[in-house]
């Protein structure tokens, strides 16, 4: 981290990489091919697709086809991507506090379930019955 102890980008990708490794080999298996990147902002228009006013309102986004909706070939125009957003994800941190590579490894999982084909909702319902 930096000396006011901001996560920077490097130590935000070190902790979304030891959350991947965790991940459970069965599923594992099933991301080859997804992309990890870590901004510090998502971009204007990602913001103005997704209908989100603010930049620290999006922590991550899965962007590609869901399992079980590919066909055949995928070109590498279609390349599937886990982006997770550093500041909004810091803000979030600060704001709720705990511990940031719990958060990172939550954000990561959401953002996987988005590439198994799970909603929003499917998430949220099956959080609600494991608490």
């Amino acid at each position: 981290m930096n000396s006011d102890d901001t996560p920077t980008l490097e130590h935000l990708t070190a902790l979304a990489h030891a959350a991947l490794a965790a991940i459970p080999p069965q599923f594992k298996r099933e991301l080859d091919g997804v992309g990890l990147r870590i901004q510090d902002l998502p971009d204007a228009e990602t913001l103005r697709q997704l209908h989100i006013d603010h930049p620290l309102g999006l922590l991550g986004l899965y962007q590609g086809l869901p399992i079980g909706f590919k066909q055949g070939f995928v070109s590498v125009q279609n390349v599937d991507m886990i982006t997770l957003y550093r500041e909004p994800i810091v803000a979030f941190w600060r704001n709720r506090g705990g511990s940031l590579p719990e958060i990172v490894n939550h954000i990561l999982v959401h953002e996987i379930g988005h590439h198994f084909g799970l909603t929003d909702a499917d998430m949220s319902r099956i959080e609600g019955e494991s608490d």
